[in-house]
């Protein structure tokens, strides 16, 4: 959260590589999903959910409750959780919103948030939408998105408005 407050920009879209699926070309059926969709449903889900993978390989899937604020998703772990375990041992995890009939999905790698200046701010932005604090002696992450892929489950919805951001690193 210490990066740059000036406004995102709006990473780039295309339609997801997906060749026994009948996806449209991107500008035939109702064309590519703008960002503002797959933003507006990331900050009103209520739960989402995270897979993380374990040393070992195998996956692990939670639910868990968030926030997407400036371009990131936001949650936090039990320090000796199985979440925190897998996240210490590789950062890359998968974070979807509730919903698979608009679905959202954010590929991304975690980082551990230490300033308290950002974590009482967050924990101020959970509360007021869970009306709860963080658990205490709990580790707060932040998901920076690399790819978000957005799809609307019913036909002709989905051949016609699957949608892939790529976002810049750096």
């Amino acid at each position: 959260m210490q990066k740059s407050k000036a406004k995102s920009t709006e990473p780039a879209a295309r339609r997801p590589y997906m060749p026994e699926y009948g996806l449209k070309p991107a500008d035939e059926g109702q064309g590519l999903l703008p960002w503002s969709w797959a933003r507006e449903r990331l900050e009103h889900a209520h739960n989402y959910w995270i897979a993380t993978s374990q040393p070992d390989g195998r996956p692990h899937v939670t639910a868990v409750w968030g926030l997407w604020l400036e371009d990131a998703f936001y949650f936090s772990a039990g320090r000796i959780s199985r979440k925190a375990k897998n996240l210490e041992h590789n950062p890359n995890c998968v974070v979807t919103t509730e919903s698979a009939v608009e679905a959202v999905i954010v590929e991304g790698a975690t980082e551990l948030i230490s300033e308290q200046t950002d974590l009482d701010h967050i924990s101020r932005l959970y509360k007021m939408k869970y009306t709860t604090g963080y658990p205490e002696d709990s580790n707060v992450y932040s998901v920076r998105p690399k790819t978000v892929f957005g799809f609307i489950e019913h036909e002709p919805e989905f051949s016609g408005s699957s949608t892939r951001w790529e976002f810049r690193s750096g």
